[in-house]
C-alpha cells in the first residue's frame, strides 16, 4: 500500500489545476509545496494576462493548451467568482514596413484557432486610445487580465472540495521508484527534518525545480534548466490607455509592452536577464533601457515616470540564442515510468493554460 494515491510537488497555478483534475477524476491528491504559501514563484510574478494563443507554432503545445485554456479560464473565473477582466490587446505596428507583420502574426493566430484579432487603421485607433503612436494594429479581443492569486485559491478550493489537500513548508528533495510499483519521495519540511512518502502516481510541476528535482530519476532525462529573469516597471499616475499594449514582437520576444492589473494601474516589461541563480531584485538602471522602447508607441512618456516595481523568472529548457522551446509534459510513453508525470519549462502562457494543462496531465494519467 501507498501513502496516498497521487502525489504532485509544487503548488502554483499548473500544480494546482493537475491536481484539482485528478481529484475529480476520483483520485486521492496531496499537494507538496515548499514554500509557505501557495504560488509564490512563477505564478505570482508575472503580467496576469489571459493571452489568447497568438504567437506560438502551430500544433505546439503551447498554443493548442493557450487556445483551450483560455476557454475554460474565463469559465472559471465565471463560475467561481475570480476576478478578471476582457480588456483586450492591442498589437502595434510603428511604421508602415510592420503592417505587414501584423498580418502574418494574423495568420498565425488563425492557424491557431484564434480568429478574432481585427486590424485597426491609424484613424480608428486615434480615435480610440488618443496617446498610441502607431500606424495600424491588431486588436484582440479575447486577450484579458487576471486575478492570479485569487484563481489559485479557487483552484485550491476545488482540490480540497474533492477530498485533495495542500501541504505547505513540504519540499521534495529525492525521488526514487519502488520495486513493486509506484514511488517513493524525501520531503523536508520546515523545522528542518525531513520524512519519507510513497505513492502510486507522480507529478512534477516544480517550476524552476523540476529538471534538477527529476535528476534523481535518471530514465526521465530531464533536460537542462535556464532562469530568464524579466523585471517590471510601474507607471507613476494614470495610465494613459484602455487596452494591453503591445509592439510588433522583436526577436526573442515581444518587446517593452504594457500591461494593466485589475485598477487599471500601468505597468511595462518583462524584459530578458539571463541568471545563473534565483535572485528577484529589480535593478532600477534596468528602466533607463525601456524609455526609449515605450516611446516608439508611446512618445509623451515622461522622463522619470518609471519606478521599479517586482520580477519574474521564467522556468525555460532553451537557453540565451535558442529557439524557444515548447512546453515538455513527459507522461509514461516518453520516459517509460509508470504512473510519471513532469513538467518543464511552463512559462507563459502557462497561466492561461492551467486549467488545460490539468486537462491534459489528467489524460496522460488515464494512459496508465
Amino acid at each position: 500500500m501507498h501513502d496516498i494515491e497521487t502525489l504532485v510537488s509544487g503548488a502554483g497555478a499548473v500544480g494546482l489545476a493537475c491536481a484539482r483534475a485528478l481529484a475529480m477524476s476520483g483520485r486521492g491528491v496531496m499537494v507538496l509545496e515548499q514554500h509557505g504559501l501557495i504560488g509564490s514563484e512563477t505564478s505570482s510574478r508575472n503580467s496576469e494576462v489571459i493571452h489568447a494563443g497568438i504567437y506560438y507554432p502551430k500544433d505546439s503545445l503551447k498554443a493548442r493548451l493557450c487556445v483551450r485554456g483560455k476557454e475554460l479560464l474565463y469559465r472559471f473565473c465565471a463560475e467561481n467568482g475570480v476576478d478578471h477582466e476582457r480588456i483586450g490587446k492591442l498589437i502595434v505596428a510603428a511604421n508602415e514596413a510592420q503592417l505587414s507583420v501584423l498580418d502574418a502574426i494574423r495568420q498565425k493566430a488563425a492557424a491557431n484557432g484564434v480568429g478574432d484579432l481585427v486590424f485597426l487603421d491609424r484613424q480608428t485607433l486615434t480615435t480610440q486610445e488618443p496617446a498610441l503612436a502607431c500606424t495600424g494594429g491588431l486588436l484582440s479581443p479575447s486577450t484579458g487580465i487576471i486575478d492570479s492569486h485569487g484563481f489559485m485559491l479557487a483552484l485550491q478550493g476545488g482540490l480540497e472540495a474533492h477530498g485533495g489537500e495542500v501541504v505547505l513548508n513540504a519540499k521534495v528533495e529525492t525521488m526514487e521508484t519502488l520495486d513493486g510499483g509506484g514511488y517513493s519521495v524525501r520531503v523536508a519540511d520546515g523545522d528542518g527534518d525531513g520524512y519519507p512518502l510513497t505513492c502510486r502516481e507522480l507529478i512534477v510541476a516544480a517550476g524552476h525545480g523540476a529538471p534538477g528535482l527529476m535528476g534523481s530519476l535518471p530514465a526521465a532525462q530531464a533536460p537542462r534548466a535556464f532562469l530568464a529573469k524579466g523585471s517590471y516597471f510601474r507607471l507613476q499616475g494614470k495610465a494613459p490607455f484602455s487596452r494591453l499594449i503591445y509592439p510588433v514582437p522583436e526577436p526573442g520576444g515581444l518587446g517593452v509592452h504594457l500591461t494593466l492589473d485589475l485598477q487599471h494601474q500601468a505597468r511595462f516589461g518583462p524584459d530578458v536577464e539571463w541568471l545563473k541563480t534565483v535572485d528577484y531584485r529589480v535593478d532600477p538602471a534596468r528602466g533607463e533601457r525601456f524609455y526609449s522602447a515605450i516611446r516608439s508607441y508611446w512618445p509623451d512618456l515622461p522622463n522619470g515616470a518609471l519606478l521599479p516595481d517586482y520580477s519574474g523568472i521564467r522556468p525555460k529548457i532553451s537557453g540565451p540564442g535558442e529557439i524557444a522551446a515548447d512546453f515538455r509534459i513527459d507522461g509514461p510513453s516518453m520516459h517509460g515510468l509508470e504512473g510519471l508525470v513532469a513538467l518543464y519549462g511552463i512559462e507563459s502562457p502557462g497561466l492561461t493554460a492551467a486549467l488545460a494543462i490539468g486537462e491534459y496531465v489528467a489524460a496522460l494519467t488515464r494512459q496508465n
